[in-house]
């Protein structure tokens, strides 16, 4: 044990105070660009300029066009915890600037030479004046309306937090990502970024409407290629609304969550482009980051990353932005209710299949001299109608969404039974939004002997009579996945539409429509169930036997019986009906094995997902099962009124578009 002297207790100096102080809110040049940011911002600047060289840390110099300062409030700036922004504890506790805290002027100078030029716009001070932060001497210049705070030689009261910075090139780096953050969050504002002389990045201020901007703003800072494969983010469409169907949340909505969801075919292998910002203030959340993952679980492969700019706006009363020195921490009130929020946004973004969008703008892109599609199907086409109904939250999605423009047209003269016939006969029960009673049943490569008799091969009655789906036909020009033309290898359909030609992988993108229907049915109430004639037994392990007497409840909300029938077998006495040709001891096998890893109590909420995923694998159509034309366009035409249908449930891509060019390429057409 050291045996040091007692020491007695007293003040600190104020020095020593603002220098621990910028400690904590100065880590590197970018912490100052942040702070003299929000500082411009603040002050209703419309054009920012930053200047550095050394990467920040020989000059960092924020010009902007605010209101600017009054002279007598000049020496006072740069005092500790001095602010215009908060003056009671109901101000800290409702803030609705980006700055407040009153430190960072004060820490900045107390480990660096600052300096402060500024003006305000009034008759009674003419010219603007310029603030010496070391010597407090103060005296007029000339300058426009705004203020110039100048920043140089950075840690130079304190060399050895110096010696922790990088390159010039890191810093510098580490501060364009600075204001890159705040750009996003502010495109009605300009910003401009030099180094050693040098434009390094400029991004004009935009006047268009809030969404139009941000897009704008995006391309600009990310790329084009960032708003191309993004889908705006819009909810909810009604502020006033509440929260559908949640009986806990049953105040008025006080959350609104808006920005771009990147498609998970943009994901990426790192989290770098993941931007969350709570009124307007960039933050790094643990809630907001698991919401946005979570609402991706069923459409990202592996471990990949979504990209994405969402903006969280709510009562600043109910966040508290006073959790870090930073600031890039905040707490909400509500934790649950943001999560919710979040997650529902951008569920309800990705939930519209792409396929529809690009149908509508392929249609859209039509030059007014081209030629449209012939409405008159050729007659080797197959004749399909639009399906009577759409899945229960592709509706609201279309309503968020601008790009959603493809409506089909409603179904004229007799229904087209043939698309029921795909899924499976009726089985006594129509689902919510339906005018007909349909099963959406799961046709497999196999017959399961089990099953009764009147369940035959749903694709039996389209080889038999194709041509008793005589309602109108949607143009074939106008589907957005187009007429199917062949199948390749059992594994790919290949179809054509206006932009060329379209590969879909059906077993995925089967997987995916089975997967959908099994959720919205759980969503309504527990699986339909249909009994087996004969009870299908198997030899089970003693930890499955253990897990079918602990999960007979779940089970039976998934549409499962699976009862013990002897200490070591365990019997399957039905199944659900949208999996009734299926083969009901693999299904029960796969369920319980999945039943294992979770806490029966809570399997339903915690991983519903991933059972349903496993049941629909088993019930999608297996490759190598060869289609006819009317299988096939049956398929695509389900696949342009299903949610997701773009990846399957392991988050791979079902169908991919190859236009004309590409082939044209290939062929070295024009060449």
């Amino acid at each position: 044990m050291l045996n040091t002297p007692r020491r007695p207790i007293r003040e600190l100096p104020d020095e020593l105070i603002s220098q621990i102080a910028a400690g904590e809110v100065v880590e590197r040049p970018a912490s100052v660009v942040r702070e003299l940011l929000d500082n411009a911002l603040d002050a209703g600047a419309s054009q920012i300029t930053v200047r550095l060289q050394a990467g920040g840390v020989r000059l960092i110099s924020v010009e902007d066009n605010g209101c600017g300062i009054l002279r007598d409030e000049l020496p006072t700036a740069l005092k500790r915890h001095a602010t215009s922004k908060i003056a009671s504890l109901a101000d800290l506790e409702s803030v609705g600037t980006m700055g407040f805290r009153g430190e960072a002027l004060a820490a900045i100078c107390s480990i660096a030479e600052v300096s402060l030029l500024t003006r305000v716009d009034s008759p009674e001070e003419p010219h603007g004046w310029l603030l010496d932060g070391r010597s407090g001497e103060l005296q007029p210049t000339a300058r426009a309306t705004g203020t110039t705070v100048e920043v140089r030689e950075l840690f130079f009261a304190t060399p050895a937090r110096r010696k922790f910075l990088k390159t010039d090139a890191t810093e510098l780096a580490h501060c364009v990502d600075a204001v890159r953050r705040h750009a996003l969050a502010h495109p009605e504002v300009g910003f401009a970024i030099w180094h050693e002389g040098k434009l390094v990045a400029q991004w004009r201020a935009v006047d268009a409407d809030p969404m139009d901007a941000l897009r704008q703003r995006l391309a600009d800072v990310l790329g084009e290629e960032f708003v191309e494969q993004a889908v705006p983010v819009n909810w909810p469409l009604d502020v006033s609304a509440e929260f559908d169907g949640d009986e806990e949340a049953d105040t008025p909505q006080r959350l609104r969550v808006w920005g771009f969801a990147g498609v998970p075919d943009a994901a990426r292998s790192r989290s770098d482009w993941q931007f969350a910002y709570v009124n307007g203030r960039f933050v790094r959340d643990k809630v907001i980051t698991h919401a946005a993952r979570s609402a991706y679980e069923d459409v990202l492969h592996g471990q990949r990353q979504p990209v994405y700019a969402l903006f969280v706006s709510l009562d600043p009363t109910r966040v508290d932005v006073n959790v870090h020195p930073t600031k890039i921490e905040v707490r909400f009130r509500d934790s649950r209710e943001v999560h919710q929020g979040v997650r529902r946004a951008v569920e309800s973004a990705l939930a519209a299949p792409r396929s529809v969008a690009a149908g509508a703008a392929a249609q859209a892109a039509l030059a007014p001299g081209d030629a449209a599609p012939d409405p008159t199907p050729r007659p080797d086409a197959p004749t399909w109608a639009a399906p009577n109904r759409l899945p229960s939250t592709l509706g609201s999605a279309q309503n968020s969404l601008p790009l959603q423009r493809y409506t089909p047209p409603d179904p004229i003269g007799q229904r087209v039974s043939d698309l029921s016939a795909l899924w499976g006969h009726n089985a006594g029960r129509s689902l919510p939004g339906s005018t007909h009673a349909q099963a959406w049943a799961a046709p497999v490569g196999g017959t399961n002997t089990n099953a009764p008799s009147a369940q035959p091969d749903p694709f039996d009655k389209l080889r038999a009579d194709p041509s008793e789906a005589t309602a109108p036909a949607w143009p074939a020009g106008e589907w957005p996945l187009g007429r199917a033309i062949a199948q390749l290898q059992g594994v790919y359909i290949l179809a054509e539409n206006t932009q060329g030609l379209v590969v879909v992988d059906m077993h995925a993108a089967h997987e995916r429509i089975v997967y959908e229907r099994l959720k919205q049915q759980l969503d309504d109430e527990q699986l339909a169930s249909q009994p087996l004639l004969i009870p299908a037994t198997f030899a089970a392990t003693p930890q499955e036997v253990a897990t079918a007497e602990d999960s007979a409840v779940v089970l039976a909300m998934l549409g499962l019986e699976v009862v013990p029938f002897s200490p070591k077998t365990l019997a399957v006495r039905a199944v659900p009906t949208t999996l009734a040709q299926g083969d009901p001891v693999e299904l029960a096998r796969s369920v319980l094995a999945e039943l294992a890893q979770h806490d029966a109590s809570t399997v339903v909420q915690r991983a519903r997902n991933e059972l349903l995923a496993t049941m629909a694998c088993h019930g999608a159509v297996r490759a190598n099962r060869r289609l006819t034309l009317d299988e096939m366009n049956a398929l695509l035409r389900q696949m342009e009124t299903t949610e997701r249908s773009d990846q399957c449930n392991h988050g791979r891509p079902t169908w991919r578009q190859v236009g004309m060019k590409e082939l044209d390429a290939l062929f070295l057409r024009g060449r």
